[in-house]
């Protein structure tokens, strides 16, 4: 695949198991309805793992903007690539969150609490402070971005298990900074599934809180490019 198509494709992989093990969890009538936090952090872990699995060799996965500009601000990769990289990821994210949607298309329209319906696709605070908001996804994608950027590969290859660190990071990513906004860390996987969201009919719908959505956009890039600046102190 193509450095774009491999994006695309991993971007949707990723936020077709993330926002499914959501809507799992938080639709009526899921088989998994209620299954709770460790459900959705650990589904995002090994939704993370698969996507990675399945792309590196093609686009070097990096699946989320904030990943592409905190690479290159730190030497890594090209900036002139950013936008691209950012558009397929932006892409497969939409992509993803449909098939979602159609997915689950009956517990969907089950489901009367429009705020569940919403956290299926994209993310919201416990208590909303657009400052302190940002501040929680910085700090996220901090941890995410130089987790990523210090993360050395093994001198022999474990297979299917060298993608397994990156997983386990935004797993752990999840169980400990993801409760006050739901650990979006990734611009991406939050902002293509709310334009999906908004455009997708659904019984008692309401609005898809663009007046959010910036906040995992800032929050994501700020966090990448302090993940540059101190890997390159270091």
């Amino acid at each position: 695949m193509s450095p774009f198509l491999g994006e695309l494709v991993g971007t949707f992989i990723l936020v077709l198991l993330g926002n499914g093990v959501v809507a799992n969890v938080v639709l009526n009538k899921s088989k998994g309805n209620n299954a709770g936090w460790l459900t959705i952090a650990a589904g995002w872990g090994i939704a993370l793992f698969v996507a990675v699995y399945a792309v590196a060799a093609s686009s070097g996965a990096h699946l989320n903007p904030a990943v592409s500009i905190g690479l290159a601000a730190a030497g890594k990769f090209a900036w002139a690539d950013v936008p691209s990289y950012a558009i397929a990821q932006l892409l497969g994210a939409m992509l993803g969150a449909l098939i979602v949607w159609i997915t689950y298309r009956q517990h969907f329209d089950q489901t009367a609490d429009p705020d569940a319906q919403l956290a299926a696709f994209c993310t919201g605070p416990a208590i909303r402070n657009p400052v302190y908001n940002i501040i929680t996804e910085a700090v996220g994608t901090f941890v995410l971005v130089f987790g990523i950027m210090m993360i050395v590969s093994p001198h022999t290859s474990l297979g299917a298990l060298d993608a397994l660190p990156v997983a386990l990071l935004l797993f752990g990513i999840g169980l400990s900074l993801g409760g006050p906004t739901g650990f979006a860390v990734n611009p991406a996987r939050d902002l293509g599934p709310r334009i999906v969201h908004a455009i997708l009919p659904m019984p008692n719908k309401r609005d898809s809180d663009w007046g959010y959505a910036y906040v995992p956009v800032v929050g994501g890039v700020i966090g990448g490019l302090l993940a540059a600046v101190v890997y390159s102190i270091l």
